[in-house]
């Protein structure tokens, strides 16, 4: 029951986390028409206030159009007022955010003193990474309103486990400190090198999130698997010549999968390691 709940409330938070970043580009863009009295107008956007509308024909959704998944199916993917397809982003961030909770809530290396304190942080922390995933694959920018305040998140968290665990050496901050400095100093000589033609600076700011949340030495699995998942992508685009060795390709999406991939085989892929090199 408790992970049939978790999966629905990721669904419903996948369906605000869409509207979230709709309303980001909207904003980004000036604002968007809407019509009164058959009149055009522009109207700025706010993240939480207004209502839900349907991205081409603008009208008002109803509850029977904002039901996760269940809506997307039973409209067959098309807004029940205009008829136009509605982008499968909304139903695939939607899965992926209910998968990801779940996976949160089943992690086993979880603080036994804290957990629900270490459950609220990452799914909170996911969604803002769901975020700059779904942005960064759609625009190629990591917006900085979203991810200075996951950094601060990810301090405050780290100060919240040197005084609930007594870390009093301050090895508990010290260590996720130099995992984000030495991430973002590794792409900041990318970007000076190549000057941003193959990574931008929102690279540096990601990468210090990440050496917060993972610590070290787990930034850099997570750096290792997203490089190889981006080559790996990166020439399948290639060989499909969807893509061309100019082409540009946003790297945050593969930066994030790297890092789930460390928070949750992270410790047993550098015992690993260290063992085949004892060997």
């Amino acid at each position: 029951m408790i992970t049939s709940l978790i999966f629905v409330f990721g669904l419903f938070i996948g369906s605000f986390l869409n509207c979230v970043i709709y309303r980001m580009e909207m904003r980004d863009k000036g604002g968007i028409t809407s019509f009164a009295q058959g009149r055009p107008r522009r109207k700025a956007f706010g993240f939480l206030r207004g209502r839900s509308f349907c991205p081409n024909c603008k009208h008002t959704l109803s509850w029977i159009d904002l039901i996760p998944i269940f809506s997307f199916l039973f409209l067959k993917g098309k807004c029940r007022h205009c008829g136009k397809r509605i982008s499968w982003q909304y139903p695939l961030v939607e899965i992926a955010t209910g998968l990801l909770f779940l996976l949160i809530f089943n992690f086993q290396s979880v603080p036994q003193t804290s957990p629900r304190v270490y459950f609220y942080y990452w799914v909170l922390i996911s969604c803002f990474l769901i975020i700059i995933f779904v942005y960064d694959l759609k625009h190629y920018i990591i917006p900085d309103k979203i991810i200075f305040p996951a950094i601060a998140i990810a301090v405050l968290y780290r100060l919240f486990e040197i005084l609930n665990f007594g870390y009093w050496d301050l090895i508990g901050i010290i260590n996720p400190l130099v995992a984000g400095m030495g991430g973002a100093m590794f792409f900041l000589i990318i970007v000076l090198v190549s000057r941003e033609s193959w990574m931008g600076m929102g690279d540096v700011k990601l990468a210090i999130l990440m050496g917060l949340l993972l610590g070290f030495p787990n930034i850099l699995v997570s750096l290792f698997f997203a490089f190889l998942i981006g080559a790996i992508i990166g020439i399948g685009l290639i060989i499909l010549k969807k893509k061309t060795l100019k082409s540009e390709v946003p790297f945050g999406p593969f930066l994030i999968l790297g890092a789930y991939i460390a928070l949750f085989f992270g410790d047993k892929i550098v015992n690993w390691y260290l063992n085949l090199s004892l060997l």
